[in-house]
């Protein structure tokens, strides 16, 4: 599939490269709406694709809130941009898969924790229905031997992610801890999600993670957080600016040097 990407201005046109099996060439960002109001998503999401944002992301709590619906409602509002349904799929997979596809998807999330049965057939669904398929290594004891397996199985990404809840039993466990390790040994493209500052995700291609993940009501402070609040577009701007400026390490280059010692 060919997805459109590497504009920093909202303005500029894009440039349309395909999604393979290896690190993407240009980083992308990707703006997570964990929301539950649909209204609010909209909103956001177009302040985001102003500020420069490439993929959108239907969050997980948008998606129990409102379905396909959501998915359905963002491909229709901003057909040229990627749409990421968080679904976090356990079991089956095909079935699941397809829905979201069929609703305008461009991206669905499958667990690692859930069976190799299932993965084999959301990836089988992805083929089938011509979406791309995230395999998400939450709550793995060997977060980068997860990453291998989720690859082995044909995922065309790897979210390395540490979770909320386990980031609250844990704190100080950070996706970063363990990022290089994953983008040498995944051989697919990797994504990391979870309790990164604003400064860690806009490094995340620097540490050969091409897809950085802003949550929006993260992206200001939680507690004055509005979709018509212009800290969200002036900060989402100064990320994408940031991130499309980068390069992307590739796997087995040198490490950064934040990450040696």
């Amino acid at each position: 599939m060919c997805l459109r990407l590497g504009a920093v201005d909202a303005e500029e046109s894009y440039e349309v490269i395909p999604l393979t099996k290896v690190n993407l060439s240009k980083p992308v960002v990707q703006v997570s709406l964990d929301l539950t109001s649909l209204q609010e998503a909209l909103e956001t999401a177009q302040v985001a694709v102003e500020a420069g944002v490439d993929w959108i992301e239907a969050g997980t709590p948008l998606l129990l809130a409102e379905g396909l619906h959501a998915v359905e409602a963002l491909k229709q509002r901003f057909p040229g941009h990627p749409i990421v349904a968080d679904l976090k799929t356990m079991d089956g997979g095909y079935l699941e898969a397809e829905m979201m596809a069929k609703a305008g998807a461009d991206f669905v999330v499958v667990m690692g924790r859930a069976h190799d049965a299932t993965i084999r057939r959301v990836v089988e669904a992805g083929r089938d229905f011509g979406v791309a398929v995230m395999g998400d290594n939450l709550g793995a004891a060997d977060r980068v031997a997860e990453a291998r397996r989720l690859a082995s199985l044909g995922v065309d990404v790897v979210i390395h992610h540490i979770g909320y809840d386990e980031r609250g039993e844990a704190p100080g466990l950070s996706p970063m801890d363990e990022l290089l390790d994953v983008v040498d040994q995944a051989g697919v493209p990797v994504q990391a999600v979870g309790g990164l500052s604003i400064e860690q995700a806009v490094s995340c291609p620097d540490f050969g993670a091409p897809m950085v993940v802003i949550g929006a009501p993260l992206a200001i402070a939680a507690d004055s957080f509005s979709a018509n609040n212009k800290q969200l577009y002036a900060a989402l701007h100064d990320i994408c600016s940031r991130v499309h400026g980068r390069d992307v390490r590739s796997p087995g280059e040198a490490r950064p040097a934040a990450a040696h010692g």
